[in-house]
């Protein structure tokens, strides 16, 4: 591509309180210093995060865009206007990596047909971290985001990922609204063969970061509480 065709910055963002420093590489510091428009879940939070990478950043001298799950596609080409102007932009997400199981993936996407460079940056990802510390397969899986809120449709999405894993051999991995994390997990061991093992993964990169991987027959006997803590699930035999 041409020198002068403007940057579609992806910028991982943190997924606990630990310092940036801890778990963003220096490259993401300086390039996000650079950029002055941003496409975001969050403007506070967004706002939040580029004071916590570097302080002297001007927040007043930025321009914030939302995208989220309630977005228009059809607002997206306005949206990337400065890019249309020679600008570089950046997305932020609200935790993790943009664009993965986020509504980022709509400006990448228009960022492709209008012939502009993206960027995806090194950063945590939720997902990805789990997997590799669940000692599940990491060659086949699959992310489904949250499962039903309605007993019988999560029993049925339930049986549905475990007749997956046998059929497969692919690993299930979802989340859950934190306050019901408690229930989550006694609806996977009523539901699920005992032999079944899940993984829960809590504040990852954090330094209360846990990841326990167990079969069901063991978390039962466990009485461990995830009530109100972020967490990701994954299921395997």
């Amino acid at each position: 591509m041409e020198n002068n065709v403007p940057s579609l910055y992806l910028f991982p963002s943190n997924l606990s309180e630990s310092p940036i420093g801890e778990v963003l590489p220096a490259i993401n510091i300086e390039i996000i210093t650079e950029v002055k428009h941003f496409i975001v879940e969050n403007i506070r939070t967004a706002r939040r995060f580029l004071k916590k990478c570097n302080r002297d950043i001007n927040i007043d001298e930025l321009t914030f865009s939302v995208v989220d799950v309630n977005t228009d596609p059809a607002i997206i080409p306005a949206i990337l206007q400065p890019m249309a102007q020679g600008h570089n932009m950046g997305i932020i997400s609200e935790a993790g990596c943009p664009a993965v199981a986020d509504p980022g993936a709509l400006v990448v996407a228009e960022a492709h047909k209008r012939g502009y460079r993206v960027m995806p940056l090194v950063g945590p990802s939720s997902i990805l971290l789990s997997l590799m510390g669940s000692g599940f397969n990491g060659q086949s899986f699959t992310f489904l985001g949250y499962l039903p809120i309605h007993a019988s449709e999560r029993t049925a999405a339930l049986k549905q990922m475990h007749a997956d894993i046998v059929r497969n051999r692919r690993t299930q991995i979802f989340i859950e609204t934190p306050y019901r994390n408690n229930k989550m997990i006694a609806d996977i061991i009523a539901t699920l063969p005992a032999t079944t093992r899940l993984c829960v993964a809590t504040d990852l990169t954090g330094p209360g970061q846990r990841i326990i991987t167990l079969t069901l027959s063991q978390w039962r006997k466990q009485q461990l509480n995830f009530d109100k803590i972020p967490a990701i699930f994954l299921l395997y035999t």
